[in-house]
């Protein structure tokens, strides 16, 4: 049985994978009280999304801190104040150390536009059009104090086409992250994602497949 993740968001951009959460929330898919959604760029159009939808929005401008570690602090304390256990990052641009993660440890999850292990870091389509792969697509996973090093919780994959550019093979996966991360947070809060080490498994359902473009709903 499901109980309810008490999940905060930190984005720094449009808010899309956001608005997925959003969307999922309020129409009963998943099991999540949205917290609290905080943006380190006071401009951010992810802000608007949240308060259009009474979720609690909080800035903490990085730019107004002298060290990482004093920005990161704040978040800490941001998130804790609004009684957040679980965290999401929704294009949240700022790589985070160990002085945030060791507050929600094992409890901070990404998502990114690629098939990791492969294309870490920005741009991560046009790397998958530079090498000529395949197939590329998005991956969860947990965060870690790596760039995109994280234990690998689900994988959703899109077909590259000869005729791709960056822009339309973004836009595909994008399609995909939207599908993937709510069900990924469902997964998370079904008590259904068992994480040892570097490996983990998804309990009670057959195991993700590589190649599985579009998640099937979370059990209820």
């Amino acid at each position: 049985m499901s109980a309810r993740l008490q999940l905060g968001v930190l984005v720094s951009g449009s808010g899309t994978n956001l608005q997925a959460i959003l969307d999922a929330v309020v129409q009963g898919r998943i099991d999540v009280e949205l917290k609290v959604v905080v943006s380190n760029r006071p401009r951010a159009a992810a802000i608007q999304r949240a308060r259009d939808a009474g979720v609690p929005v909080a800035v903490v401008n990085h730019k107004q801190f002298d060290s990482r570690e004093a920005f990161e602090s704040e978040l800490v304390e941001v998130l804790r104040g609004h009684g957040v256990q679980w965290v999401a990052l929704a294009g949240f641009m700022r790589v985070l150390t160990p002085r945030f993660l060791d507050a929600f440890p094992d409890h901070v999850v990404n998502i990114h536009p690629a098939l990791l292990p492969a294309f870490p870091g920005t741009h991560g389509p046009r790397q998958a059009l530079e090498h000529g792969v395949r197939f590329s697509g998005c991956t969860v996973h947990f965060v870690d104090g790596g760039t995109d090093t994280g234990p690998i919780i689900a994988q959703a994959v899109v077909p590259v086409l000869d005729t791709d550019t960056a822009e339309t093979l973004a836009a595909r996966i994008l399609q995909q992250e939207h599908q993937t991360y709510p069900w990924v947070l469902q997964l998370l809060a079904q008590g259904r994602v068992v994480r040892s080490g570097r490996r983990v498994r998804v309990t009670g359902a057959e195991p993700l497949q590589f190649g599985h473009v579009n998640p099937p709903p979370p059990s209820r």
